[in-house]
Parts: structure tokens; sequence; C-alpha cells
């Protein structure tokens, strides 16, 4: 990742050295840094779902064990005679 944002640096320094800035080229800063943020954004969603899979794969466990099940109870339905 630092290799990567040292070239995407030393890259934008070198082009900002030139005296005439394109348009394509600001488009594509901010484009690659949109993209970046959204990343950052999924590796949290990722980062809490793994999270919430370790607490499940922890009352599996549990429950291998022959503990009783943690949370909300089941519903217990009423037959109709």
């Amino acid at each position: 990742m630092e290799k990567i944002k040292s070239l995407l640096n030393r890259f934008w320094f070198w082009l900002r050295s030139k005296t005439t800035l394109d348009e394509k080229a600001i488009d594509v800063y901010e484009e690659a840094k949109s993209r970046a943020n959204e990343i950052k954004k999924e590796l949290k969603d990722v980062k809490k779902a793994a999270r919430n899979f370790a607490s499940q794969l922890n009352d599996v466990g549990e429950a291998t064990k022959g503990k009783k099940r943690r949370g909300r109870k089941k519903k217990k339905i009423k037959k109709k005679k």
C-alpha cells in the first residue's frame, strides 16, 4: 500500500510541476480519491461483518459444548384445535 501511495505522490508532484495541468489528470485524481474513500467504507463494513461472524462462531462452539443458547428466546407457537 505504501509503495502505491508513494508512486501516486511522485506522479502527482511530477504532473503538478508541469506548467499546465490537463483537466483529465485532475478528473483522474479526483476519481481515484473518491474510489479510495469508497474502499475505506467497504472495509469498515467487512470488518463489522467479520466481528459479527466471529461472535456467531463462538456461540456455535459453546453450543457444541452443551451450553444453552444465548440471545432472544424462540417464539412459542400455540396450536389451534
